[in-house]
């Protein structure tokens, strides 16, 4: 694939765009204090995607699945390109993320290929899925399957709301488990794993009332699942105005979790500015789905 490469300003976060005549994807590289204290990769698993969440720059243009080389290709190419081959050997910690374009269990037989080849490169490193958890039983089955068999493979629910109405305006795709799926999917994983799956709740403004934290207390045990904390930002407006603009707010409902004793973290935006954090966001892929269309 031929990829282009681009930097933020504040200098720890890269964006790399890779092509081929049908198809576009992008993959983001962070640096946290240097790449060996901790090395993060969120890859993409489609061009384009399906969902279409409305907060995601590349809205609801599928263009195709990318195959199980094309997502490990993603992975190889930027280390390199950075020099860093041997982070996984020498750093501490190198998580690769399934969490840039696309669905990934609506691609799973290429990303499970994708995942037991880069477990075989990189041993260490630790695969977390990202998913809005679409009803797929049988996929559901290989997931916990290859979790127990991989131990580094993680899994977080990208869930936004506390009801299942408001979750659906906002993730419209009509194959998708309910709430109450979801934690019964992620307490089944986390008994046959012993790991805890995560809950992914990003604030808009409108779904951190203090009904929103009750309902979602209500529902998922703290024994069982983990949160975290971060904005929704516009298809058009970047991670790091969202989130400037709603940390504290995102600190105050995110404290509420704290207080009932679930482990929590915070996405910090630093870094989003000028290269688009979220799905999509850089301005070259909307400008390439836009000339080449998608279903």
């Amino acid at each position: 694939m031929d990829f282009k490469m681009f930097e933020s300003s504040e200098g720890n976060v890269w964006k790399y765009v890779f092509t081929k005549e049908d198809m576009v994807a992008e993959a983001v590289l962070y640096r946290y204090e240097d790449f060996y204290e901790r090395t993060v990769i969120c890859c993409s698993t489609m061009s384009g995607c399906p969902v279409g969440c409305k907060f995601c720059g590349t809205g609801n243009k599928f263009i195709r699945n990318l195959t199980a080389d094309e997502i490990v290709e993603q992975i190889i190419t930027i280390l390199r390109d950075k020099n860093i081959e041997d982070v996984e050997v020498f750093g501490k910690r190198f998580q690769i993320m399934f969490m840039s374009m696309g669905e990934p269990l609506l691609n799973w037989y290429e990303v499970e290929r994708a995942i037991e080849r880069l477990h075989e490169l990189f041993p260490a490193a630790e695969l977390l899925l990202s998913t809005i958890a679409p009803d797929e039983p049988e996929v559901w089955k290989r997931v916990i399957n290859l979790s127990k068999k991989i131990d580094k493979v993680g899994l977080q629910f990208s869930i936004h709301k506390s009801t299942d109405a408001d979750r659906t305006r906002l993730i419209p795709y009509g194959n998708k488990l309910c709430l109450r799926e979801i934690r019964d999917i992620g307490t089944i994983w986390w008994k046959e794993t012993g790991r805890h799956p995560y809950l992914n709740y990003c604030i808009d403004g409108t779904n951190n009332k203090l009904s929103d934290s009750i309902n979602l207390i209500d529902l998922f045990s703290p024994v069982v699942f983990n949160f975290t904390f971060s904005v929704v930002c516009s298809a058009n407006e970047n991670m790091k105005e969202a989130g400037f603009r709603e940390l504290e707010v995102v600190r105050d409902f995110e404290q509420r979790f704290a207080n009932a004793g679930y482990n929590t973290r915070i996405f910090n935006p630093n870094g989003q500015d000028d290269i688009g954090g979220g799905c999509g966001q850089l301005w070259y892929v909307q400008q390439w789905m836009k000339e080449h269309g998608g279903q």
